[in-house]
């Protein structure tokens, strides 16, 4: 495995696979890989002849009292971990290098980025997101890029921006990867003492009985909410949000007829965690299933 800094190496690199007619897969992520950052690696590398992990911070999706300065970084342990996962090249930029001095651009999905995240966090952070993922999608020029669909918003902008902007770039969402009593993966996780991380398996269980009343029939987003909601009052959450909106273009249901994000934020202990499962309701097409991967 190459570890390269910057854009020039990055496209040299590509443009040599590319002339033996060899297929592109991109991960883009900010590091501290667990378990679902290494599933993404697998599935590119299964699918991919050229596998491209980025590793960039990227700071223009934090905001001015997120978690920038403290987010976890351990690049060898990164390194080493995507190397045993047959990763080729591990694209580690500065700063920099990716926003250099002048940088003026923005790009800005109107619509699903104000609510959810987008309302919690503020407009800079999926602005932040699309502006950087187009940038690596113009620097490694994929195939295809692989995300995971815990951050079920985050792929949805994605999509709007290739869609939009015309991308030859298919984007693959990949299964939420659980710890075996469910919390969701996350680098946020390592901030959680042993009193929070059992807190946080709340998440997860709330989501699970809520889904259960939709199995069991139930479509009124009054009840399925308010079952989720149960569970989490249960464990001394106030979730930032818990809420049911379509799959697709995220607007809200009083219904579930279609195909339904069920999702919830939360900050416990010094993390900031979400987690959401998707309500298969109608024959209205969301992209990824609910289906999830436990460690």
């Amino acid at each position: 495995m190459r570890i390269l800094r910057t854009i020039t190496e990055v496209r040299a690199a590509v443009r040599d696979a590319r002339r033996t007619d060899a297929s592109v897969g991109l991960v883009p992520t900010m590091g501290a890989f667990h378990d679902g950052h290494l599933s993404l690696m697998r599935a590119a590398r299964a699918a991919s002849d050229l596998v491209v992990v980025s590793l960039f911070v990227n700071p223009t999706q934090f905001g001015a009292n997120e978690d920038l300065s403290t987010y976890p970084r351990d690049e060898a342990r990164d390194a080493a971990l995507a190397e045993a996962e047959g990763v080729d090249i591990l694209f580690a930029p500065a700063a920099s290098e990716i926003y250099p001095d002048g940088f003026a651009t923005n790009i800005h999905v109107a619509g699903l980025t104000d609510v959810l995240d987008g309302a919690s966090r503020g407009a800079h952070h999926f602005d932040g997101v699309a502006t950087v993922v187009t940038k690596l999608f113009g620097i490694v020029r994929p195939d295809a890029a692989y995300f995971g669909q815990k951050d079920a918003q985050q792929v949805l902008v994605v999509r709007r921006v290739v869609r939009d902007l015309d991308l030859d770039v298919r984007i693959v969402a990949c299964p939420i990867v659980r710890e075996a009593d469910g919390l969701a993966m996350s680098s946020r996780n390592v901030y959680l003492d042993a009193d929070a991380r059992a807190q946080a398996t709340a998440l997860n269980r709330a989501l699970d009985e809520a889904t259960a009343v939709f199995d069991g029939g139930a479509r009124d987003a009054g009840s399925i909410l308010s079952t989720a909601r149960r569970v989490l009052d249960e464990a001394d959450i106030d979730p930032e949000y818990l809420e049911l909106r379509d799959a697709e273009t995220l607007r809200p249901l009083a219904r579930v007829d279609r195909d339904a994000l069920l999702a919830v934020a939360a900050h416990i202990g010094a993390a900031r965690l979400i987690d959401n499962h998707i309500l298969s309701g109608g024959d209205v097409a969301a992209g990824p299933t609910a289906t999830e991967v436990r460690a």
